[in-house]
């Protein structure tokens, strides 16, 4: 099967579970969880755990595993390596007693992708000791690190994960070195002791659209070790919700790190696929860029638009230059002397107060901007208006732009090629505190500066963030 993004579709059953949080792992910020367990079964066991990787084709994301203080013996249950595949390993004294390995690749940043690693070393029969699953399939195409046959565990082999050493979340961690952490998303984390767990325990086809989407797995027996991480309390990213109070101690994660982008509603990021040109430095969920000081150009949303009203805001970083707007057509730059208003199909407002498109002054009434200041970007797919906002203050006094039809991708990029400009990109997920009490758009979704609704063209008009429930509403 290929990979799915979670679709409107799939985010509008009537009767469909919804989830509500995940938490959001920077690996900049060497971000990770931990706690020690005490001793327990070392033979059966079920991890279950949706992502969203933010770079899953950077090194090795490690999802759960423990070591050793000498990394001498170890065990990782899911590691999403290289170029995406996912990895699965045992590893004592310099040999790998379990080395499970799977030929596709995960390579969607822009998806939410279901993991469920069963593990069972009492069965008799080697591929039934380890089954990986992704969105409900099971993985069937594997191998270990030499390309050869998966290495599977022995009969009955006490693997090194649940015993009583830390166990870590978002890391590779032993003694005092702490490496290879996740980048992305991570929702409903379950590990359960005890059981080989099918997927069906955790999710279902959607009878509509035939997308794997989430149940409600509260009832599930966890075992004494297990727990289930939903990461609802922002105040305590790491607290057990399984009965069994197992928290997770956190490191490097804040209040800020709790997401509403979910599987159930999977919000647009930066996308570092179309990243070819610009060559800019992708972080927190990849809503936060740096673009490098040589190129002049621009990148682009994860999800487009043809009509609706959407919104973005975006905080700029301490530098000059900045633009940002929206681009019709193909989501990607055409070469690096490019900025967004060049384009017979983008539209840019720069740090100068221009809004420039084709590379011509489109006319009106814009103040420059700033480090620091928030720039409100509203694109009326429906009128084919675009408007823009300084801090929350329309500018052009609510005269919008006008916009050709198409499908739009916002964007946000430099105008020198001797400065690299920040920006915090929000789509309704903030990577840092907001100074104003949080907004919803009219459906509830989003945290924003300021608020999506404007008067613009002498017409009130309600803007939505850019996720796939509102997309299934208003798109």
């Amino acid at each position: 099967m290929t990979a799915q993004t979670i679709l409107p579709a799939n985010s509008v059953v009537a009767t469909g579970y919804d989830v509500a949080n995940s938490c959001r792992f920077d690996d900049g910020s060497s971000a990770y969880m931990h706690r020690t367990p005490n001793a327990g079964n070392r033979r059966t066991m079920t991890l279950s755990v949706w992502i969203k990787g933010s770079s899953l084709a950077d090194g090795s994301n490690n999802v759960l595993g423990q070591y050793n203080s000498s990394n001498e013996n170890n065990a990782m249950l899911l590691v999403i390596e290289g170029a995406g595949k996912i990895m699965v390993w045992n590893y004592t004294t310099d040999a790998y007693t379990m080395d499970i390995r799977t030929t596709r690749l995960l390579r969607d940043n822009s998806a939410w992708y279901h993991i469920v690693v069963a593990v069972d070393t009492t069965q008799s029969t080697a591929s039934n000791r380890v089954k990986v699953y992704v969105n409900g399939v099971q993985e069937t195409s594997l191998h270990n690190g030499s390309n050869a046959a998966a290495t599977y565990p022995s009969e009955n082999l006490e693997l090194f994960l649940n015993q009583g050493v830390a166990q870590n979340i978002g890391t590779q961690r032993y003694g005092s070195t702490v490496g290879s952490p996740f980048d992305g998303y991570m929702a409903e984390f379950c590990f359960i002791e005890g059981t080989q767990n099918a997927p069906t325990d955790f999710g279902e086809f959607d009878e509509d659209s035939g997308i794997w989407k989430p149940i409600d797995v509260s009832d599930l027996t966890f075992g004494t070790n297990g727990y289930y991480l939903d990461f609802e309390d922002s105040s305590a990213l790491g607290n057990d919700v399984s009965g069994n109070d197992n928290d997770f101690t956190t490191v490097n994660l804040a209040a800020i790190d709790q997401s509403t982008d979910t599987c159930t509603n999977n919000f647009a990021t930066m996308n570092i696929l179309d990243n070819f040109l610009a060559g800019s430095t992708f972080s927190e969920g990849n809503c936060k860029i740096v673009t490098t000081g040589g190129n002049i150009t621009y990148n682009t949303s994860t999800m487009g638009f043809s009509s609706g009203k959407w919104y973005m805001e975006v905080k700029l970083g301490s530098s000059s230059g900045e633009v940002l707007g929206v681009v019709r057509g193909v989501s990607g730059a055409n070469n690096n002397d490019n900025k967004i208003g060049n384009r017979s199909d983008g539209f840019g407002y720069d740090y100068r107060g221009l809004v420039e498109g084709n590379g011509s002054d489109l006319g009106g009434t814009f103040a420059a901007f700033d480090s620091g200041d928030v720039i409100g970007v509203y694109a009326d797919l429906d009128n084919n208006e675009l408007y823009f906002s300084k801090n929350g203050t329309l500018q052009n006094s609510g005269t919008g732009l006008t916009l050709p039809a198409g499908t739009y991708f916002f964007a946000v990029g430099d105008n020198h090629g001797s400065n690299a400009a920040t920006f915090e990109v929000n789509f309704g997920n903030p990577v840092s505190a907001l100074d104003n009490t949080a907004i919803t758009d009219d459906n509830g979704y989003g945290a924003f500066e300021y608020s999506p609704n404007i008067t613009g063209d002498s017409t009130a008009k309600k803007f939505y963030s850019l996720n796939t429930k509102n997309l299934a509403e208003h798109g």
